[in-house]
Parts: structure tokens; sequence; C-alpha cells
């Protein structure tokens, strides 16, 4: 029996660990402890199978300030480290490689700047690069979430899917760090738009929720990636870590 891959997401601002509501950074912005390594360290001990880290800062204001961060956390846990937030160009995805992540997620430059996005993709390939998709109703915004660009991801994530890109991370943003349930019916209609692999995030807000996503396993959905319901303790986390898949990071 196959099992839904439930990844905890660690979000860095200012290089404190944080949970931001909506990924909005007008709407209240709580601290989650202050060390972003220890808390990646708490996940593995937890037997975390693989880390979504967020940089907010990067994301917000193009800085690489928590580079530093990330290869900490990279260097201190065993499982794989995938990273949001912020890449603009090829040096910056070279840099952010550089400090041992496993998969880098790329939103804005992908929709902004696809020729860049096109440079980034051939140098690491489909199974370091994953297009993230942040949507408020059938609209993408981009910027960490800051600029709405009016343009419907349906078409996008087609032509994300005949460039080769083979994962694809979904995120609502009016549902992200409300705990008000998933928004299943987006997540399954890019899993069958795309025909690829897809991460489901936002909304989760108990066991239920990730039996739900579990169900469109079937139309490519394998995994979840949780946030404010893990660090408020909403279910006990040792129980929902399942063996990853052999084929989950590809």
């Amino acid at each position: 029996m196959r099992y839904l891959l439930v990844i905890p997401s660690i979000d860095i601002k200012d290089g404190k660990t944080v949970r931001v509501v909506q990924g909005i950074p007008e709407l209240e912005c709580k601290e989650y402890g202050s060390d972003p390594v220890e808390m990646a360290k708490i996940w593995r001990a937890e037997n975390a199978k693989l880390l979504h880290v967020v940089d907010f800062d990067g994301a917000w204001e193009h800085s690489r300030k928590n580079y530093k961060i990330v290869e900490e956390i990279c260097s201190s846990v065993i499982i794989p480290v995938e990273f949001a937030g912020g890449i603009r160009n090829l040096d910056d995805a070279k840099q952010i490689m550089d400090t041992g992540i496993s998969r880098l997620v790329i939103s804005t430059m992908a929709l902004e700047n696809p020729d860049e996005f096109k440079k980034v993709f051939e140098t690491f390939g489909p199974q370091k690069i994953v297009t993230g998709l942040d949507i408020l109703g059938n609209e993408i915004i981009t910027r960490g979430r800051k600029r709405k660009t009016g343009i419907s991801y349906k078409e996008f994530v087609k032509n994300m899917a005949v460039m080769g890109v083979e994962r694809f991370i979904v995120t609502d943003v009016e549902r992200n760090g409300m705990l008000k349930g998933p928004n299943l019916e987006l997540t399954k209609k890019i899993a069958l738009l795309t025909e690829k692999k897809v991460t489901h995030s936002g909304g989760v807000s108990n066991k239920d929720d990730l039996i739900e996503i579990q169900n469109l396993m079937p139309f490519g959905v394998d995994s979840a990636i949780v946030g404010r319901a893990f660090y408020e303790n909403k279910f006990p986390c040792q129980r929902l870590w399942r063996v990853a898949e052999s084929g989950i990071f590809n």
C-alpha cells in the first residue's frame, strides 16, 4: 500500500522560525521558536523524511541573508531539504544549491522571467527543480504572495508540463495557515491538467484532512506540506510519518 508523504514546513523570517497567515506580510506573522536549525532537528527526531524550507526574506526582499541558516539545516539532518523563496536568476539558484538542498521550488521566476527559468531548469533538471503555484481564486500570485498577476493557472501549468516540469507544489493562498481544510478540488485539477506529480500545501488542520489528500493519490498527488497544524499540535506527529516511496523525489 502506498502512503502520502507528510512534509513539515519551516518558514524563516529574520533568521527565526515563523508561521505567516496566508503567506501575506500584512497579516499576522507568528514566531515559533527562534532557531530554524533546532526545529529541523526536532522534525527529524519525529522521523520526518523530507523538510520544506521557505525563506520569506528572500521572497519579499530578494535577500540571501538566510542562506547560511539553510546550509546549517542541510548539514544538521540526514534527510533531503526542499527550498523555496526569492530565487530570481541562475546565480541565485546556484548559490542556494551550494547550501546542500535537494530540491528547489521556483514560482515568480517561472512566470515573470521564463527565459531565465529555462536556464535554471536546463542546468539542474526536473529532479531538482519544481514549480510552486500560489493561487488565489484562479489567479497566480507571485513575489512572496504580494503581487497579483491576473494570469490563470490553467494555461501556465500546461506550459510548464510541456517544458518538462515533473512536480508542482500547489497552495491555495486563502487557506494557507488558516486551518480551514485543504482545497482538494484545486489540487486535483492541477494533477489532472498536468498529469504530473503534485504536492498539496495549505489548509491542513488534522489527520482527516491528510486522509482526504491521500485519497487523491491515484491522480498523482503523493505528498502534503503541513505547517501551522504541526506547530500547534493539532495531531500527534509521530503517527503520521510514512516511509517515502522510492520515487518520491523524482
